[in-house]
């Protein structure tokens, strides 16, 4: 089950977007467990990298990931007001950059990683398969 929760925001997102995400999750040939996304702002997602990553920096996305085999299961804090800032710093529409990073989360939990060169290329690349995907 995908659940959307709010903290210090009056904005929602679309629970349209659920279906995507589990068609992420099976497509990788996974299965759904419990997967909260926890929508904030810059300050509440700060406040988290600083606790618990022990960063004192702004992101968009952090993922806490509870996955159990095949089960992708996590936690996963989105801050809007950032996808909003990069959205209009790379001149992107606001609803393509939300799904670019609701997808980076699910692969995360899929086993997916960003800290290499080579990483980060094949992220990007199964990000923009599945921002595809959810045109058709």
């Amino acid at each position: 089950m995908i659940q959307f929760f709010y903290e210090n925001l009056s904005e929602t997102v679309s629970k349209a977007y659920q279906p995507w995400l589990e068609d992420i999750i099976i497509s990788e040939q996974k299965k759904l467990g419990e997967i909260n996304y926890i929508f904030c702002d810059d300050e509440y997602l700060l406040k988290v990298n600083q606790d618990y990553l022990q960063h004192d920096y702004y992101t968009d996305i952090i993922t806490f990931d509870y996955v159990k085999g095949r089960t992708i299961s996590g936690e996963i804090f989105v801050s809007l007001q950032r996808i909003s800032d990069n959205a209009s710093t790379l001149s992107k529409d606001y609803e393509e950059e939300l799904r670019r990073v609701l997808a980076h989360g699910i692969l995360h939990l899929c086993g997916y990683k960003d800290k290499t060169e080579e990483e980060e290329q094949l992220m990007r690349s199964k990000e923009d398969e599945y921002l595809y995907k959810f045109k058709d």
